[in-house]
């Protein structure tokens, strides 16, 4: 070893202007001559370690103390001539920051496997920030830093990072069911990772003083299908939904102006009743159909709508304004005398038949459905 590496100490402290060193070692370089009652002075924030002959013999806290060396002023010096003047009495002192190093950042640098309970086998990118502080100053030495002039958070946090990724893959596997139960849940993930990861950090005198979950993000794919499944949570009536949206489009379209926006108009005045028939609020609150009118079929005798033209059973044509048999005023469906002459509706009005054709025609007919001739 050469006189360059030979330091003699007298008074020790240090500062962390980085702000992110968990520990700075004096002499920075090589190894000091640390004289008998040299001064140490120790700031709140810190705890120093003196090694003294290669062993660790000493923790102080903070304050000012006087260290004890075999290293005696001028006598040191001649009794050292054997060793070039350099005494085999080294010393060193470790500072170590005890303050809370926030803001660090830890994430998946590639996607994650994740079997989701309904999505199957998807591919998860997380990301957060976690706290640490050093609890073991001792263990921290002889575990990470070693030798080292300096050890600085940017030197551990990625392989820190990798811990908590590879603790996150198994903590999410054994506690989220699907991704659509994750709103909501972030904090308690970060809780019980925390838990988990106490143990990993301090085989190196390290506390873990905080962790936070920023981001889940699951392939785009898969955001969709979240993002349609609460979009359906909250609208609780889809037929309705659409019909409404089928209509606010056509209207849309229809006020856009020009003869196609008039001829869109024209037919969106023909549907919106139809579209609209089953939107009337039931008991409950919300959309429900009216019941429509029911007569039986002259034919089968099954019941049909009172405004159907043909019987959905058998094909059979409607009389949708039955004529009295006495005075041939038009009756309601249904109705079991004329309002008229009191004739029982019953007797129906003959069928007319075409002169021209001999063709049946409805009662009432004024033209002939078969020539189109006049009916007298």
């Amino acid at each position: 070893m050469g006189m360059d590496n030979v330091i003699l100490l007298e008074s020790l402290e240090w500062f962390d202007e980085s702000g992110k060193e968990l520990l700075h070692r004096l002499p920075e370089q090589g190894s000091g001559e640390i004289k008998f009652g040299a001064q140490l002075t120790v700031r709140e924030s810190q705890a120093a370690v003196l090694f003294y002959k290669g062993k660790a013999c000493d923790a102080y806290g903070p304050g000012r103390h006087t260290l004890k060396t075999g290293n005696i002023p001028i006598l040191t010096k001649i009794l050292s001539a054997p060793w070039g003047m350099i005494s085999p009495l080294r010393a060193e002192v470790f500072f170590v920051n005890l303050k809370v190093f926030t803001d660090l950042k830890w994430g998946t640098r590639d996607p994650v496997a994740f079997r989701d309970a309904e999505l199957g086998l998807v591919r998860l990118r997380a990301h957060g920030v976690f706290n640490i502080r050093v609890v073991q100053p001792l263990l921290l030495i002889n575990t990470l830093a070693g030798t080292m002039g300096r050890y600085t958070t940017e030197q551990v946090e990625d392989y820190l990072r990798q811990v908590i990724v590879s603790r996150f893959n198994d903590y999410l596997g054994e506690k989220l069911r699907s991704l659509f139960d994750l709103p909501g849940t972030f904090d308690d993930i970060a809780e019980g990772l925390q838990k988990r990861l106490a143990q990993d950090f301090s085989r190196f005198g390290l506390a873990l003083d905080g962790l936070y979950v920023t981001s889940i993000t699951p392939p785009a794919e898969v955001q969709q299908a979240i993002d349609d499944r609460s979009r359906m949570g909250v609208i609780k009536d889809m037929d309705n939904f659409v019909r409404m949206k089928a209509a606010m489009a056509m209207e849309k379209a229809a006020a856009s102006g020009g003869e196609a926006g008039a001829g869109l108009g024209l037919g969106l005045g023909m549907m919106m009743p139809a579209m609209f028939a089953n939107l009337q609020p039931n008991g409950n609150g919300g959309a429900g159909r009216t019941k429509v009118a029911e007569v039986e079929c002259q034919e089968c005798d099954n019941m049909i709508p009172a405004n159907a033209r043909f019987c959905p059973f058998c094909g059979h044509q409607q009389v949708l304004n039955q004529q009295c048999g006495n005075c041939g005023k038009n009756l309601q469906p249904n109705a079991a005398f004329c309002p008229r002459c009191g004739h029982p509706a019953e007797e129906r009005a003959t069928d007319i038949v075409c002169s021209q054709c001999h063709a049946t025609n409805l009662p009432g007919a004024v033209f002939c459905n078969q020539c189109g001739e006049k009916l007298c």
